[in-house]
């Protein structure tokens, strides 16, 4: 199979998520719209004058960036990406992570259009609670490579999953949640604003960097805001925190999906556990149901369209979880946390929260105010062996055992 050195270094995004503009994703090297069988690259190559010759130059270009980092160790390895542990040749004290995707022989140049999306996208999003990706070139066997920010203390789910008696339960209050979601919805609000969906938001893609900061990663769902009219798959974002429009198979959609998402880590960082961890879509949706209430024309308009919904046969089944319940659940965090968390999880998505009015909501700046990034509690010791897990994995992958992987038909 024919194959092209790569060598990608991002350029610098206009910081702030109130840009005007949207932001123009463009790359000369990989093009998500334009990916291409392999067997049709070779031809268009032996009839292009010169291309050797660039050929040579991207070459040598790789070369550089490759030898700007050496490898420590392996930290994680799957059958979509090996992960390892690196640092800078110049500073030893700068560390990053190496993420090896492997060859998938049937795409142009081996590589999967989720990882195109991730490197498309990232190499354009710089915000400091997105993923920082410093380059991007090919190993010798030509896998790809992705140099990665290194973030040692794992993911936001490590924060409330007790996973066995000797895990070590850490204690956080209501202004350790305001901080987490704050810079998660900060970093959608970003990635909305230069309208993009993220369209896999979980705790598990919510990374956390050695000062506490918090990082949105995983862009291999992806995808730029559709134009009016167009199909999208459904069939994206990791069930449990997949919103009901999705479920109900909605093909027009918008960022308030990702919304959705928050909302779910907003609710299980206060429980301590996944809100509706559904087996299938159905008990999915059963499980909104129960909670939300089940959705009619009257409380969401145009939901009788959608191609899966079935109306209520009983009046009963349309109420949801009195207010009472919500007190007693989410007493945690207070009366305008539950305003905000109601307000994204609003089962119709025209009268859900948008991102900006997330970051913008009353519950960030009454008392108690967010913990400051760097007092937050952690485990207090870097995790690389669940660093590499959460970047080795394919996007909407959950960790074995634990939910399902979303189909991997990437066509919206």
């Amino acid at each position: 199979m024919a194959s092209t050195q790569v060598a990608l270094s991002p350029r610098p995004n206009p910081p702030g998520p109130g840009a005007s503009k949207p932001l123009p994703l463009k790359s000369k090297t990989l093009n998500v719209d334009n990916a291409k069988p392999a067997a049709s690259v070779a031809a268009s190559r032996a009839s292009t004058p010169g291309l050797e010759t660039e050929l040579d130059a991207g070459a040598q270009m790789n070369e550089q960036v490759r030898n700007r980092y050496v490898i420590d160790k392996k930290i994680g390895q799957g059958t979509y990406a090996d992960v390892f542990s690196a640092h800078v040749r110049s500073d030893p004290s700068k560390l990053v992570a190496i993420k090896r995707i492997r060859l998938q022989q049937e795409w142009e140049n081996g590589i999967t259009m989720d990882s195109i999306r991730e490197i498309r996208f990232l190499s354009e999003l710089k915000h400091p609670n997105v993923i920082l990706l410093h380059d991007v070139f090919s190993t010798k066997d030509q896998k790809i490579s992705l140099v990665l920010e290194h973030l040692p203390l794992g993911d936001l789910e490590e924060v409330w999953l007790k996973k066995d008696k000797k895990d070590p339960m850490i204690a956080y209050t209501q202004a350790d949640i305001k901080s987490w979601i704050l810079m998660l919805s900060r970093a959608v609000w970003f990635c909305h604003s230069h309208r993009i969906l993220h369209r896999d938001i979980k705790s598990n893609n919510c990374l956390i960097a050695a000062n506490g900061c918090l990082k949105l990663a995983d862009f291999g769902l992806a995808r730029p805001f559709a134009e009016p009219g167009r199909k999208m798959t459904h069939q994206v974002i990791t069930r449990y925190y997949r919103p009901p429009e999705l479920l109900y198979m909605a093909q027009h959609y918008g960022p308030k999906v990702d919304v959705w998402s928050v909302g779910m880590i907003l609710a299980e960082l206060t429980l301590r556990q996944f809100m509706c961890p559904g087996n299938t879509e159905m008990e999915q949706l059963n499980m909104y149901c129960e909670i939300f209430g089940t959705p009619t024309e009257e409380t969401w308009p145009g939901v009788s369209k959608l191609q899966c919904y079935v109306a209520p046969d009983k009046p009963a089944a349309q109420r949801g979880h009195p207010k009472s319940w919500w007190e007693s659940n989410f007493g945690l965090i207070g009366e305008d946390g539950r305003n905000l968390l109601r307000g994204m999880l609003t089962m119709d998505p025209k009268k859900r929260l948008s991102s900006e009015e997330v970051v913008k909501h009353p519950w960030f700046s009454s008392s108690p105010r967010p913990t400051k990034m760097e007092d937050l509690p952690t485990k207090g010791k870097a995790d690389l062996k669940r660093f590499g897990d959460d970047l080795k994995r394919h996007a909407g992958e959950l960790d074995s055992g634990r939910g399902d992987k979303v189909a991997r038909k990437l066509f919206g």
